[in-house]
């Protein structure tokens, strides 16, 4: 349970590699020096009236792992920190995180606006799952400030926008949306999952509530699933009780696992920057590529505000080939140690189709409004040897 009277943290002030490391663990007393995992369901209380105040919230405490574990809370209290939140809730996936998000904070009539150019899943639980809630969904272009302007009102509850975005790496002007939230009273929600903390903090621009797929960046090597929501004490309250009620739960291992992926998010995070940097403007100079989706170009419409929000511009872009779905796949499949998934984040470089794969259940059209062309590929660069990355691409690239 959140503890809203909590002494001062005495990690305050310190930068982020230092709270990417020790931020949240307060020792048991075994005196161990690296966090323990919680391998447990339930926990024994006292007396019946420490457990009676415990299940009330009127005693701060573990009450059940599904919405209280001591592993998972170090993980909630160390990505708090790194994104100047005042609370953080763990989940099972990023997915459940956006589900727990709406599922708390919204009710039938209410809206949401929300940028096209987003993961394709999140496109289906809002068109899909949310509207048959009665939660109204409108799609607007990311970068249009006047689009967002005017599909607000006063059921608008919730502005959901990734920046940077999946796969084209557009800029959202997180400032400007803040505005547009504020003119109608909703709330400001930022996928943070592409740069994570190390890169950029929305929270610091005007975002009320940042999502996480921990299974990301957050991890690092590919080796677990998760999620968070970071935000206000009030709105974490909110999160965390439909935690407790329905259970999309992170469990403590795969938090333990994320905490370790934190210990080295600051330095992993520039090292897939440098080599997303010197890929992107390898493949724009090359002739079987038609068009690089990167931030860090200085040609990318948004490569200023890039610039402003972020210290570095990540490890992800996306690149358009001459010719189509054939060509495409050409690419991906004469490459011979790039990983062929649909993750991203990963020490690892992976490729991916997402007209196929992560925006494959979209229509059409949607593809379409969201600028998924069947020439795209994605590359989540990793952090092999540049050159061999490079040589690995052009074994299909020289094809074409």
């Amino acid at each position: 349970m959140s503890d809203h009277s909590a002494p001062p943290n005495p990690l305050d002030g310190l930068a982020l590699e230092t709270l990417a490391v020790r931020a949240g663990h307060h020792r048991t007393e075994q005196g161990e020096h690296s966090e323990p995992i919680f391998t447990t369901s339930s926990y024994v209380f006292d007396s019946a009236e420490q457990a009676a105040a415990r299940f009330s919230g009127e005693e701060a405490g573990n009450v059940y792992s599904r919405y209280t574990n001591p592993t998972v809370r170090i993980f909630e209290e160390r990505i708090a920190a790194l994104e100047g939140g005042d609370d953080a809730v763990a989940t099972a996936s990023g997915m459940s995180a956006i589900l727990s998000t709406c599922m708390a904070l919204l009710a039938s009539g209410d809206k949401i606006v929300c940028s096209k150019s987003v993961f394709g899943t999140t496109t289906v639980l809002f068109t899909k799952y949310m509207k048959k809630f009665g939660v109204d969904v409108e799609f607007v272009t990311l970068t249009d400030i006047s689009a967002w302007e005017n599909a607000v009102c006063s059921k608008t509850k919730l502005l959901f926008a990734e920046t940077p975005s999946n796969p084209l790496c557009d800029i959202a002007d997180i400032q400007a949306l803040k505005k547009v939230a504020q003119s109608c009273d909703a709330l400001l929600v930022i996928d943070n999952c592409f740069c994570t903390p190390a890169l950029q903090t929305p929270i610091a621009l005007g975002a009320d509530l940042i999502i996480h797929s921990a299974t990301k960046y957050l991890d690092g090597q590919g080796r677990c699933m998760g999620g968070a929501v970071v935000g206000s004490f009030a709105l974490m309250d909110e999160v965390r009780g439909f935690l407790r009620s329905c259970g999309p739960t992170m469990s403590p291992f795969n938090a333990w696992v994320c905490l370790k992926g934190l210990e080295t998010l600051a330095i992993r995070m520039q090292a897939h920057s440098q080599n997303a940097m010197a890929l992107a403007t390898w493949l724009d100079a090359q002739e079987s590529v038609e068009t690089v989706f990167y931030g860090g170009l200085t040609d990318h419409p948004n490569h200023a505000l890039a610039a402003k929000q972020q210290s570095a511009f990540g490890g992800v872009l996306s690149f358009k080939v001459k010719g189509g779905k054939a060509e495409a796949w050409q690419v991906i499949n004469h490459t011979q140690f790039l990983s062929i998934t649909a993750n991203l984040g990963d020490t690892k470089t992976t490729i991916c189709h997402p007209a196929t794969t992560t925006h494959g259940r979209l229509s059409d059209e949607d593809k379409k409004q969201a600028g998924i062309t069947d020439n795209l590929v994605r590359v989540s660069v990793g952090l092999e040897n540049i050159h061999d990355i490079q040589h690995d691409l052009q074994r299909g690239l020289s094809l074409i």
